[in-house]
Order: C-alpha cells, then sequence, then structure tokens
C-alpha cells in the first residue's frame, strides 16, 4: 500500500499520523456498538432473557443508525470531523458505561436504541480522510481507515468474553463493557487533542446552510427527495418487528405512534431541504458549481448492496454453515463463518486501490460484478461440499463484498468536498438499508433463495453503476471571501 508515496509507517507525515489515529477512533466506535453481541449469552442469563428479547435488542441496537449517519454527517460538515469525533466517542463510552450498570431489561433496550447513535461514527472519518490526502490516494487511504477501523466488531468479540471470565462472577460482563466505555471516553479527549481538521494552510469548507443536501437542479431536488423514502421505509420495517405481530416489544399504540413520527417526520425533512436549496432552485447554479446527484444516488445503491449484504450475511452466516453441514458445533461453525468478516482487512483497502489505480466507476463495476458471482456460487452450497470449499467460496465473495465498499468510499469526497460528511452519511444509512432489507428477506426463503435475491440486486446495482460519472477535472468550492478554489479530483 505504499503506492503514490503512502508508506503507512512513516509517522512524521501529517496526513499518515491523521489516518492512523482516525482509523483507531473508527474502530473504538465499531467495539463499542458491537461490545454486547459477544456478551449476550451473560447479559441472558444475567436477565433470565427470552429469545424474543434478545431479538429486540439486536434490532434496538441498529434502528437509531440509519438517521443518525444522517445528522452526524451533516454535523460534521458544520462543525468538523475532529470535534464531532471526539464528542462521539465520549458521548458512545458513557453510554455504554450506563448500559453496563442497567438493572431491568427496559434499561437495558433503551440505551441498546441509544447506542445505534455511535455506530454513525464511520462517516466522521470519510471526512477527515478526504481532508487529508489527494484525489491519486484517497481511495487506498478510506479503504484503510475502513477495513481496519471496521475489525473493532470482531476485536470485541474477540476480546470481551475472555475479559468478562477473567473479572468472574456475575458482574464479569459488567467490568468488560465498562472498561470499553472507559476506553472510548479517554479516546475522545485524546482525539481532541491531537487531531486537525485540515492540513496547515487548507480551508475547510461548509455548505452555505445546513439540514440537508445542496442540490443544482429541479430534477436532483426531486430525485433526492424520493432517495429518502427507502430509509424512512427501512425504519418502518424495523417497528413492524418490535410491533405485536412480531416480537411483542410494542404494543399496537406505540406501532401506530411510531408510523405517524416516520410520517411527520419525512415532512419536516422535506421541508427543510427545500428551504437549504430555496435559493438554488429559484436563481440557479453557475455551472462551475454544479454536480449531479446522480453520483450520491449511484453511491447509494451500491453501498446498499455492498454493505448492506455484509451486515446481513455475518449476523446469518455461524447459523447457515450449522445448518448445512452435519456435525458441527455452534463454536466451529462460528469459526468458519468468521472468515467473512476477517477479510475487512485487506480488502477494503485493496478495493480503494483499485479504484485509485483503475477508475472508479471500473473498479466499482468490477467488483460488483464479483460480489454477484460471489453470492450466486453461495447460493449453490449443500451438505455434500467440502467444507474447506465451502470457507473458500465465502471468503471469496467478502472479499468483492468489502473491497466493493472500499470503491465506493473512494468515491464519495470526489463529489463535493463541503458536503462529504452528509454524502458518507446517506451511504451509509443505505448500508444500514440494505441490511435491513436483506435480513426482512431473510425472515421469508431459504438460503439458497437468499443469496440468490442478493445476487440478482447486486446485478441490478451493476447496472446502475454503468450511469455514474467519471470524476475527472477539478470541483469548485467557494472560499469565505466569495472567490473560487478548484481542488483536483483525478
Amino acid at each position: 500500500m505504499s503506492d503514490d508515496g503512502l508508506r503507512l509507517l512513516n509517522f512524521g507525515d501529517p496526513k499518515i499520523k491523521t489516518l492512523h489515529i482516525t482509523w483507531f477512533a473508527f474502530f473504538l466506535t465499531f467495539m463499542v456498538w458491537f461490545s454486547h453481541a459477544p456478551l449476550m449469552v451473560f447479559i441472558k442469563e444475567a436477565f433470565d432473557l427470552s429469545t424474543d428479547q434478545v431479538k429486540a435488542l439486536l434490532i434496538l441496537n441498529v434502528a437509531l443508525t440509519i438517521p443518525s449517519r444522517i445528522v452526524i454527517g451533516t454535523l460534521v460538515d458544520k462543525y468538523g470531523p475532529r470535534a464531532v469525533y471526539s464528542l462521539l466517542l465520549m458521548l458512545g463510552g458513557a453510554i455504554c458505561l450506563v448500559f453496563a450498570s442497567a438493572q431491568t431489561y427496559e434499561q437495558l433496550a433503551l440505551l441498546r436504541f441509544l447506542s445505534g447513535f455511535i455506530g454513525a461514527g464511520f462517516v466522521i472519518g470519510i471526512r477527515m480522510v478526504g481532508e487529508w490526502f489527494p484525489a491519486r490516494q484517497v481511495g487506498v487511504a478510506e479503504g484503510i481507515y475502513g477495513g481496519w477501523g471496521n475489525f473493532g466488531s470482531a476485536a470485541a468479540a474477540m476480546t470481551l468474553p475472555t475479559l468478562a471470565v477473567f473479572f468472574g462472577g456475575e458482574d464479569g460482563w459488567r467490568y468488560a463493557l465498562g472498561m470499553t466505555g472507559v476506553l472510548a471516553i479517554g479516546y475522545g479527549l485524546v482525539y481532541r487533542k491531537i487531531a486537525r481538521n485540515t492540513p496547515k494552510g487548507s480551508t475547510y469548507f461548509k455548505p452555505k446552510k445546513h439540514g440537508g443536501l445542496e442540490v443544482t437542479s429541479k430534477g436532483d431536488f426531486i430525485f433526492y427527495i424520493l432517495m429518502n423514502l427507502p430509509m424512512y421505509g427501512a425504519l418502518a420495517v424495523l417497528n413492524w418487528k418490535l410491533g405485536p405481530d412480531n416480537l411483542g416489544l410494542l404494543d399496537s399504540l406505540g406501532n401506530n405512534a411510531i408510523y405517524l413520527v416516520l410520517v411527520l417526520l419525512f415532512l419536516v425533512q422535506v421541508r427543510t431541504i427545500y428551504h437549504v436549496n430555496e435559493d438554488n432552485l429559484k436563481h440557479g447554479v453557475p455551472a462551475i458549481q454544479r454536480y449531479r446527484f446522480k453520483q450520491v444516488a449511484v453511491l447509494d445503491v451500491a453501498y446498499f448492496v455492498t454493505f448492506g449484504s455484509e451486515l446481513a450475511v455475518v449476523s446469518m452466516l455461524p447459523l447457515f454453515f450449522l445448518d448445512t453441514f452435519e456435525g458441527l458445533s455452534p463454536v466451529t461453525a462460528g469459526l468458519l463463518a468468521s472468515g467473512f468478516a476477517f477479510m475487512n482487512l485487506v480488502a477494503r483497502p485493496t478495493g480503494g486501490h483499485f479504484s485509485d489505480r483503475f477508475g472508479r466507476r471500473n473498479a466499482l463495476s468490477i467488483l460488483i460484478a464479483g460480489l454477484a458471482v460471489g453470492y450466486f456460487v453461495l447460493s449453490q452450497i449443500d451438505g455434500s461440499w467440502w467444507i474447506p470449499l465451502a470457507v473458500a467460496s465465502t471468503m471469496m465473495c467478502s472479499f468483492f463484498v468489502q473491497a466493493g465498499e472500499g470503491a465506493v468510499f473512494a468515491v464519495v469526497p470526489l463529489i463535493q468536498r463541503r458536503m462529504t460528511g452528509q454524502i458518507a452519511g446517506m451511504a451509509g444509512a443505505y448500508g444500514n438499508v440494505g441490511g435491513v432489507c436483506y435480513l426482512t428477506i431473510l425472515s421469508f426463503v431459504d438460503y439458497s433463495t437468499f443469496f440468490l435475491l442478493i445476487a440478482a440486486s447486486a446485478a441490478v446495482a451493476f447496472l446502475f453503476v454503468q450511469l455514474m460519472d467519471e470524476p475527472s477535472g477539478q470541483m469548485a468550492e467557494v472560499l469565505p471571501d466569495g472567490t473560487v478554489q478548484l481542488i483536483d479530483v483525478e
């Protein structure tokens, strides 16, 4: 990964230092976000939880992440990644500490819901890394940030159960969770002290108005509003899952109240988007400052099938191995499935590197095509397969999935610098929407059909990617004094 001078051990280079301190911030947010999952066996026993109550906690943990990625993206563009990342780490760590001291199931449920907010931490570093690295290196840098930071969830799975056993007693899991929270709070203070939003002498560009993306045509305004609908749809599905016809955490009155709130929030968001874009719609935008919203929409769809399928498959893969191959223990099935997540360490940086080297659209097209083929292969696995071949097939598929994620975020900083946080937030939210959709599909079909449907959706995403314009030339950003600065995107 030293191409074009990107040498990861050169800590004297301020951009390399920024990359390392930022991926570790992301690492900690994911460690805190998924800290409960490997300890669920202890939590279930301590509170005598039913299977439905455990499922409800898992759903609540991801519910808030969809809107929070949009909110965090807006805050990053307004206040800068340094302040927002440090605050999110400290807030997430505090919630983790309170969760570790919870005494009732209701407290567990509320705090898991609030913990979903820290899942938006990923968005912050996308803007930070985009500020520090030139276009020719930004893909691999974003890939390293995403791939290494995403490993935080695996690190939680590998370390927290051992810590819980080490501390021993009924409250061992509480101490393990508490240590995670303390670490996040401490690093939040460190990050605020040592991080900088931009290289020395660079301008941190901000949108003129906040609360939604600026678009540059009436057609894009309508397109943008329509692209927000699937996010509300995913939240409605999560609400349905928590309702009386499924997990029963909410009664009919609570269910209907949340549906109404979602409708009202959508109407408020439409009004806010119009306010942000009112001047642009009435008076137009100079040609040099325009961009096409379809660029954002393509990345949303691509992340839907890449990260969305990863979220779903990681959740079901241990059970898939257990049900497909006779004689496997749950522990062995979990180990066989773990290869899917481990590919993040190398696959995301590789996807970003491909994007830097072979072109943004070409790389994304090839990787999503590979993803489609990979899931088709997984749909063919049955009990007659040689287990090592089945594991190798899942890891091959995982490579294309996570490299595709890296290729998506190699493009995000090259659309409009001042809105990188919001664009990253929207793409990230679509990843969670994909996870909700695919897991909902899984509840109605068998494993083979599930993988085939992901492959089919990836084929559709491949067609969408062909509509993306290859970033080229320069993007225009307006300085505070009104002059225009051009930024290279190739």
